[in-house]
């Protein structure tokens, strides 16, 4: 099993961006816009683990931002924690 990221959903990805970068000194390493579904991914790294999330796609903190207009509330901002594993039916089971 390969611990791969943690997803939150964002309503202003600039304000979110700069809240990662200049609070918490996180690195934007990669970039997905997704026209027909209507998002824009944004993986983050810190510094020390830049090299390795460009290189390897290393786990990163990944901020999805929902170009159409949504209210996130009752903890739905959170998305996910996603791992990588080679039997996903067995992990289950």
């Amino acid at each position: 099993m390969r611990y791969l990221h943690t997803m939150v959903r964002v309503k202003d990805l600039e304000k979110s961006l700069n809240f990662y970068g200049s609070v918490f000194g996180l690195e934007e390493v990669r970039r997905i816009e997704n026209e027909k579904g209507r998002f824009t991914l944004v993986f983050l790294a810190a510094p020390e683990d830049v090299a390795a999330a460009r290189d390897n796609k290393a786990p990163c903190l990944e901020l999805t931002y929902n170009w159409d207009a949504e209210d996130y509330t009752g903890g739905r901002n959170f998305g996910h924690l996603a791992y990588e594993v080679d039997d996903i039916y067995e992990i289950c089971a």
